[in-house]
């Protein structure tokens, strides 16, 4: 097993292109999990411009996995100069925002008053707009409006058949979500530790009924997400995806979907894990079940790396 390379990655400039001016040394290893070795950014980058899909399965507050998210993205513009960079971190309803600050007819700070940028957005996502939009890249703002997703957590996805003309575009058409399958049972078992809320009754009946709506919550997400990256894919383009590594880990959730609306696309799926030690990683059968590339990167000792890809 080698230990890789280190990783330099262009910072982006805050209101100003994507610049080479600072540079960071980002720990990591890369192991593929089919061939069992460890393997280099590099030959991560090449597997990830030769395929239709990419899913980046994320751990949402580790920084040096957000800084090696924008280092595929310059990766892979080494090797293809068009790709379609899509975030469940915004949702369709602001993609018209999306477009018109990507066409440069928006201020920023017009295009994140209305878009609802998750918190650190600076810090953990910038970069990758920023990128898209200096090459040109389309971004799409794939995930189901968190007002949506919460009616269904708490009324069920029969509540979407109440919903007006207005709010149909936002939502998947097609919606597979019946609680059984390998992905209902790996949400179940997350969710067994979760108490019941919203009423006294707390019997069994009741809180399967709980976790049933909030698994169809998920399921919405995830059937949107992949119903925006199959429209944003077009025969020999790339599409990556940044999500929740819970989205696309086991090739479940999100990476899925998108399968089974467009069967012969050829997908990777890289699962980001920190680790307290990374010259000790022994990736396990289940390990490499995750992803097709596990990327491991330092868990930081208490709060999260106060390094960031944007300043």
């Amino acid at each position: 097993m080698n230990l890789l390379r280190a990783s330099f990655i262009a910072a982006v400039v805050l209101a100003a292109p994507v610049s080479a001016a600072a540079q960071h040394y980002i720990p990591h290893r890369v192991f593929d999990s089919k061939s069992k070795k460890f393997i280099d950014f590099e030959q991560l980058a090449a597997r990830a411009a030769s395929v239709d899909f990419v899913f980046f399965g994320e751990e949402h507050d580790n920084t040096d996995t957000h800084w090696l998210e924008f280092a595929l993205l310059q990766a892979v513009e080494r090797r293809r100069p068009k790709a379609t960079v899509a975030l469940e971190m915004f949702e369709r309803d602001v993609q018209p925002l999306v477009d018109e600050y990507l066409a440069g007819r928006t201020s920023e700070d017009d295009f994140l008053k209305g878009s609802r940028p998750w918190p650190r957005y600076r810090d953990h996502y910038r970069g990758l707009v920023e990128f898209s939009r200096n090459h040109q890249w389309p971004v799409v703002a794939s995930n189901v409006p968190r007002r949506l997703a919460s009616l269904v957590s708490r009324r069920g996805l029969a509540a979407l058949d109440t919903l007006p003309d207005a709010d149909r575009p936002f939502v998947a058409g097609e919606r597979r979500c019946e609680g059984k399958g390998d992905y209902f049972k790996r949400f179940s078992a997350e969710m067994s530790g979760m108490a019941s809320h919203g009423g006294a009754d707390t019997s069994a009946a009741a809180r399967a009924a709980q976790v049933l709506r909030i698994y169809e919550a998920q399921c919405l997400k995830d059937e949107t997400m992949a119903e925006s990256v199959a429209r944003a894919w077009a025969p020999g383009g790339l599409v990556i995806h940044y999500n929740g590594s819970f989205h696309s880990d086991y090739r479940l959730g999100t990476a899925e979907r998108v399968r089974r609306r467009l069967p012969d696309g050829r997908s990777l799926v890289i699962s980001a894990i920190p680790v307290a030690n990374l010259d000790s990683i022994a990736p396990t059968k289940d390990d490499r079940k995750r992803g097709d590339i596990l990327l491991f990167v330092l868990k930081p000792p208490a709060a999260d790396s106060t390094r960031t890809p944007t300043r």
